[in-house]
């Protein structure tokens, strides 16, 4: 066998093409067209030819890993979330249940403001509404975990005498999250940071008179 020649390699020495490098690569401009294609058109006008044209691949490639092109932008979705997060899966928890609320809902306006993220949120969520199984998969996937990690920040402040012992922590976490949603689907009103600070002042200290 010639020196230069990788073992199991071609006969003049080069390198096999990476065939999960290319799939890699592949896969990842399939998100960024799916993603892309939902903020320019719209969930209803796009569609998985479209996706395919910008992305540079086959047709057959997306089908060959999803289903539809709602599964396509749930995995794309996803995947923007866990690079935004950049491994952070936490919650602050300074001590301050207030600020540390605070933080993370302002955070949430911003995101939510943000035409990247909007757009597949609103198609996905609408979606869900009238396909029951990709519905399943959006709180799963998406909602729940991010709720889980408020009922830990809340169960710790109980643990600390922050707040009031045996409360319901998913019902105290929708007084929080459920009025931000709200104004995030009706756009009726602006989102901003002062309507966050506002929603955790009154979720924390009521609308009871104050001494």
């Amino acid at each position: 066998m010639n020196d230069t020649q990788a073992p199991g390699g071609p006969a003049d020495g080069t390198k096999r093409p990476d065939s999960s490098r290319r799939s890699e690569r592949s896969r990842r401009a399939i998100y960024d067209a799916a993603l892309a294609l939902v903020a320019e058109l719209g969930y209803g006008r796009t569609t998985i030819e479209g996706i395919a044209a910008r992305a540079g691949v086959g047709k057959q490639t997306i089908y060959r890993w999803w289903p539809s092109k709602a599964a396509v932008l749930m995995e794309a979705f996803l995947d923007l979330a866990d690079q935004a997060a950049g491994g952070e899966t936490g919650f602050p928890d300074t001590g301050d249940l207030a600020a540390d609320l605070g933080l993370v809902l302002r955070a949430t306006v911003d995101e939510m403001n943000n035409p990247v993220y909007e757009a597949p949120t609103r198609a996905l969520a609408a979606e869900g509404i009238v396909d029951p199984e990709l519905g399943a998969q959006f709180v799963e996937k998406l909602l729940d975990p991010s709720l889980q990690l408020y009922v830990r920040r809340l169960r710790s402040a109980e643990a600390a005498g922050q707040l009031r012992a045996g409360i319901d922590h998913r019902i105290a976490v929708e007084l929080l999250v459920g009025p931000l949603t709200h104004r995030w689907l009706m756009r009726t009103l602006p989102l901003t940071h002062e309507y966050a600070d506002a929603l955790v002042d009154y979720a924390l200290a009521g609308l009871a008179p104050r001494d």
